[in-house]
């Protein structure tokens, strides 16, 4: 059973915008993603912690109305 692992910060770019994101626009200090008329803050960080991926991942899962499984992460 494949388990979470950390996630650079360019990697989970590439993937948002794989589930139909647009692609990243600047912000002040957070860069800023859209999904319809929603609107996605990406971290500045360099990689992302098991945590902080878990975290973002329910903030757009909210967005997206549906649940994204480990293996389908892997698979974006």
């Amino acid at each position: 059973m494949p388990k979470w692992a950390p996630c650079k910060r360019k990697e989970f770019i590439r993937k948002l915008v794989n589930l139909g994101f647009s692609n990243l626009e600047p912000g002040t200090r957070h860069g800023v993603m859209r999904y319809g008329s929603h609107k996605q803050i990406i971290p500045s960080n360099m990689e992302y912690s098991v945590p902080q991926l878990k975290m973002l991942l329910r903030q757009v899962e909210e967005k997206i109305g549906r649940g994204i499984s480990v293996r389908e992460w892997d698979d974006l």
